[in-house]
């Protein structure tokens, strides 16, 4: 749990404030009452008031003094229906925006978005598109960013990875691949890493021929020339990013192979199967998805998340706030 630790002393502002959607549920509020327990984070959950109350008899959780924003009467309502039109640019007037408002994940977004909280956290009911729908439309994507993307952070004892995507982008091309190696290097400088990233395919410096192979050595070449200090290379199949031995044979020479910490699958389905992998059958405990490339933090848990993980994404998206406030005070 060393990693764990870590990120609580990440949290360098006091009362950090993160919303949950999804307060009527059980691992959602165990998280909720957690975080009000140790202090560092201010939790505030969404949801109908008895159904959390239900929630909370049921698993004998301890809600006295937890913050609750009951769907439809929340006290700054108003003026979240009028930031969203204004946002949306004539895309919904205030008649669709206050209904819209009465789905939790909207209103949790647009509590961020207008600073009544710093980050939101959802995604253990809901689907990424559920989550991440409310986010595009309304924090929206940093500067010179394209794509939103998914990454995991990895651990199991001392051992600490990260891969990406394994949420958002089916497929992707050369361009976005490149994009999701460049994101997902400041993500984990953000959280403590010196990052070595490897780009994953089924081939090792040529040793197989495919339009897919070619993808990823372009993808490569792509971050080398746009950001010539990003430590990365491929193509590198997995046994040659994560074993010295294996990297002397196939990729001799490189800076990267056999000691890759961050791994950049060539799609969607590589990823999500990878990462679910290391977590059913590795032991490693999964934390995300992470979602790189939002103005605001704003994260997506798995449906088949834990109270823990739950907890874990929670001080993720802590730290996220954090060196967002940092930046905003420079």
């Amino acid at each position: 749990m060393a990693f764990i630790e870590y990120l609580r002393t990440r949290i360098t502002h006091k009362g950090i404030r993160i919303v949950f959607p999804e307060g009527e549920d059980p691992r959602v509020l165990w998280a909720a009452v957690e975080h009000q327990k140790e202090g560092l984070v201010h939790p505030i959950v969404i949801g109908f008031k008895n159904e959390i109350e239900a929630t909370a008899k049921r698993e004998n959780i301890d809600i006295s003094g937890l913050e609750i924003v009951e769907v439809g009467q929340f006290e700054h309502n108003d003026e979240l229906v009028e930031k969203f039109v204004e946002r949306r640019k004539g895309k919904i007037d205030e008649t669709r925006a206050r209904a819209q408002l009465h789905d939790p994940n909207y209103l949790g977004t647009m509590m961020v978005y207008a600073g009544y909280a710093d980050g939101m956290v959802s995604g253990a009911v809901h689907t990424t598109g559920q989550t991440i729908l409310p986010a595009l439309q309304i924090i929206k994507t940093k500067k010179g960013v394209n794509r939103v993307s998914g990454v995991f952070i990895l651990f199991r004892g001392k051992e600490c990875y990260l891969m990406a995507d394994c949420a958002i982008n089916t497929e992707m091309d050369a361009p976005t691949l490149a994009e999701v190696a460049v994101t997902t290097d400041e993500a984990a400088k953000q959280f403590g890493f010196d990052p070595k990233i490897a780009m994953l395919s089924f081939s090792t410096k040529g040793s197989a021929k495919s339009d897919t192979v070619k993808k990823v050595e372009v993808a490569t070449y792509l971050v080398k020339e746009s950001h010539p200090e990003i430590k990365v290379d491929g193509e590198l199949q997995f046994d040659a990013a994560i074993d010295p031995e294996v990297a002397k044979k196939k990729a001799p020479g490189s800076d990267v192979a056999g000691q890759a910490n961050v791994f950049i699958f060539p799609n969607l389905e590589c990823g999500n199967i990878g990462y679910k992998i290391a977590q059913r059958l590795g032991g490693f405990t999964a934390i995300g998805p992470i979602l790189q490339g939002l103005n605001m933090p704003v994260n997506d848990l798995s449906r088949g998340c834990t109270k823990e993980e739950t907890y874990q994404l929670s001080l993720i998206t802590a730290v996220q706030a954090c060196i967002a406030k940092d930046e905003q005070e420079k």
